[in-house]
């Protein structure tokens, strides 16, 4: 398996240009999606972008500015504050809108409690201070909280994010005289036009990318839904399973992955830098096959094969063939499995083709042995 369900802290790697060198890495994240590209790209993988969701604002901000004032009229015993994001949001377009001292105001003697930092920060930047944090950083603990440590029959007040968790809101509402919910903003599925998401399900299931990177659950189930449309989430859960690692950022994000039996790698701090950091270190440590032959150390990460020093980029197919070959670790693979080990409906003449041009790319005569009447091996 790739990943780990275990929450995983490492060291901040050593930046080095070609970290990543080989590595392909897929991004489904919308908002600071640059940010993990950015660091990614710097460290020499390729990158492929196609965000599952993105973030949603009304045009005229009309039911958020609505349940403002409600929320600024009622003046609630307890704020619930779930993301740093939504609280600024939520502020900027008060403020634009000529109510945001009121509703600073109303808050002034609310007891605020925040799900996390990033939530504390955007309380803090109001002017507002908060005066908890959930245990786990997820809406459910922030919600067990107010339960198990506030008499019932209050007016609660709580800041939602892209996906609303009506579960807790129900658990609120069987306890408290009020709940007032305001949304900043929402997540939306991408539209069909934008064909990135079902590039991204063909490029998992023919094993195209080492690590495809979630930074929220409801963007796991959109591509989930994706390639239940495209008739291929058996193909895209057994790769997510073996082959390309998936990396969360953090127990929520996990859960919907762990449900389909994947089992992803996870940071112990729910940070994005975190994240960068374990996918860096994971792919280095875990993601490349090494085998010693009789022309030195081999060596493949991701895209690349190295052999002693030199590197060399092979196309998917070749790939495909090179990565059958060094999991047999020098015993001999049939030309059925390796014509099984390409994708699509190959035959024995796509099969020869790859074979020939891998042994061209790789420019080291006698690597690739021939065993006449069964197959191929490395020349180990």
């Amino acid at each position: 398996m790739p990943g780990a369900t275990e929450p995983i802290e490492v060291a901040a790697p050593f930046l080095q240009p070609n970290q990543l060198e080989g590595f392909r890495i897929g991004v489904t994240s919308d908002r600071r999606s640059s940010d993990l590209i950015d660091a990614f790209e710097r460290r020499g993988a390729r990158v492929v972008h196609a965000p599952t969701l993105r973030i949603a604002h009304s045009q005229q901000d009309g039911p958020l500015l609505e349940d403002t004032r409600l929320m600024i009229a009622a003046r609630p015993d307890v704020l619930l504050a779930t993301t740093g994001y939504g609280v600024r949001r939520w502020f900027e377009v008060a403020e634009a809108d000529g109510i945001g001292s009121a509703l600073t105001d109303a808050l002034a003697e609310t007891t605020i409690l925040v799900r996390g930092p990033k939530a504390r920060g955007g309380i803090r930047a109001t002017g507002l201070n908060d005066s908890g944090m959930s245990d786990s950083e997820t809406t459910a603990s922030l919600v067990d909280k107010v339960l198990a440590e506030y008499p019932p029959g209050l007016v609660i007040g709580i800041q939602v994010h892209g996906a609303t968790d009506e579960v807790q809101l129900d658990r609120l509402r069987a306890v408290h005289e009020r709940v007032l919910v305001v949304a900043p903003y929402r997540w939306i599925a991408m539209d069909d036009t934008d064909e990135r998401v079902y590039k991204l399900v063909e490029a998992i299931c023919a094993r195209q990318l080492d690590c495809v990177t979630f930074t929220s659950a409801p963007a796991v189930h959109a591509l989930f839904t994706a390639a239940e449309g495209m008739e291929m989430y058996p193909e895209l859960i057994a790769a997510l399973r073996s082959e390309v690692c998936a990396a969360a950022v953090g127990p929520v994000t996990s859960a919907p992955l762990m449900a389909a039996g994947i089992a992803p790698i996870q940071p112990t701090r729910f940070r994005m830098g975190a994240l960068i950091r374990l996918v860096c270190e994971h792919l280095e440590q875990n993601m490349i096959e090494r085998v010693e032959t009789q022309n030195g150390l081999v060596q493949l990460r991701g895209s690349i094969v190295q052999v002693g020093e030199e590197r060399v980029q092979l196309p998917p197919t070749a790939l495909a063939i090179m990565r059958a070959l060094m999991r047999a670790r020098g015993a001999v693979v049939s030309r059925e499995d390796l014509t099984l080990a390409l994708a699509g409906d190959s035959d024995d003449h796509a099969m020869e083709v790859s074979l020939s041009r891998l042994r061209q790319t790789l420019g080291v005569p006698g690597l690739v042995a021939t065993v006449v009447k069964r197959g191929y091996r490395l020349n180990v």
